[in-house]
């Protein structure tokens, strides 16, 4: 018999738990507890420790609970992450579920995608707060592999119990084959997108939407889940429009350039030219495939102004929003893929132009001295759409 633990404690550490759990042969269950808030919730967090522990098969052991600040959704998945490094079996503690959004849109709003990490609690319960329009739980490079299990049932559970508001839900799993676990673990909990990370070729895509399937369909789920293949790779970067067009399960791609510029063995920089080429290629590949196409992080959060330079030339390229590692980038990544004024209005003007010249019957629509081509048409609707989602006007407005 081995002893197993999980979850944090220590005089830096918020809103976790860390759950010691030794399996004996006799004298039942010993639980021990230490909380800076056990004057106040001592009694509940014992009574939900016990339950948890009861319903895992634990029946014999000394289990001591050190908590700092843990909701119920991060105990109960500390609990079960612990006895099941003790070796009790591989039932799932479940708490409550929060009502579950309805399922995102293919083409839906992604400016700023906040990152997470899936093994820390505290970045959880006030995520919606920031404004992005998506969070990512982060399975993937912020988890030491030593704790891979434990964060699985740690996001699990924070899809279940979180409220993350108008935020899109999305969760990064681990490289394929290891990925796979991680569906396991988080797709009957509804997340809206899965990010697929280290992509290089059509088959980890469609071998991935496959499992997704199977397991939506084991649990009797009726709701849109997409994909978002992560290209990080020279070969990635060489493959990405068969990458972008191998399933309908797909809403986006995107470019991870920290691993894609070590592939090339160049310095990543703010400027980017050494990922133009790589980052030209994603965009045109997302477009010809009818998906949207996604840049990467920046890293340097000290740097806001760099961000906002990013921002600007990124969609200038053509890319319809980025990832961010911290909330203060999510104003500058927001303004920068937003229209600016001067872009409404002509695309306003292009807009009722087209509307006039229908109503005439007229093939051929003119802005001024100007003629318009339907591409432009095209572009300037989509503009207008875009500008009323981010409410830089109002509904009523050109109509």
């Amino acid at each position: 018999m081995k002893a197993g633990e999980a979850g944090h404690w220590g005089k830096d550490i918020r809103s976790d738990v860390h759950v010691w759990i030794e399996p004996r042969d006799r004298g039942g269950v010993d639980v021990v507890l230490e909380s800076r808030v056990k004057t106040y919730y001592g009694e509940s967090i014992l009574s939900q420790s016990r339950d948890a522990l009861e319903f895992l098969g634990v029946k014999q052991a000394q289990v001591s609970i050190h908590d700092e600040g843990a909701l119920p959704f991060v105990i109960s998945a500390r609990i079960e992450a612990a006895a099941k490094r003790a070796g009790f079996g591989d039932k799932k503690t479940l708490p409550e579920t929060i009502p579950i959004p309805a399922s995102s849109a293919r083409d839906r709003m992604r400016r700023a995608r906040l990152y997470l990490p899936g093994n820390e609690p505290k970045y959880f319960v006030n995520a919606a707060l920031h404004g992005a329009d998506a969070i990512i739980l982060d399975l993937e490079d912020s988890v030491h592999s030593a704790q891979k299990d434990a964060a699985r049932i740690l996001v699990r559970n924070a899809l279940r119990s979180v409220d993350f508001g108008s935020c899109e839900r999305m969760v990064r799993i681990n490289q394929l084959p290891l990925g796979f676990d991680d569906l396991e673990e988080v797709i009957p909990e509804s997340p809206d997108l899965i990010l697929i990370p280290k992509v290089e070729g059509p088959d980890q895509v469609i071998e991935a939407g496959h499992r997704v399937e199977q397991i939506k369909s084991k649990c009797g789920l009726q709701r849109d889940i997409w994909l978002m293949p992560i290209l990080e790779s020279a070969l990635g970067i060489e493959n990405c429009f068969k990458i972008a067009s191998a399933s309908g399960q797909i809403a986006a791609i995107t470019i991870g350039l920290e691993d894609y510029t070590a592939d090339l063995g160049v310095v990543k920089t703010n400027f980017g030219t050494e990922s133009f080429f790589a980052r030209q290629r994603v965009v045109n590949a997302a477009h010809a495939a009818g998906v949207q196409a996604i840049d990467s992080v920046f890293g340097d959060v000290g740097d806001i102004e760099a961000l906002k330079q990013w921002g600007r030339s990124s969609r200038a390229l053509g890319f319809e929003g980025m990832g961010c590692i911290h909330p203060l980038q999510i104003p500058a990544i927001h303004a920068a893929y937003s229209p600016e004024p001067f872009e409404i209005e002509k695309a306003l003007k292009i807009v009722a132009a087209f509307d006039e010249a229908q109503e005439k019957g007229l093939s051929v629509v003119s802005v001024g001295s100007k003629m318009v081509d339907p591409p432009v048409v095209a572009r300037a609707t989509r503009l207008v759409a875009r500008a009323r989602a981010m409410g830089l006007m109002s509904e009523n407005a050109g109509s």
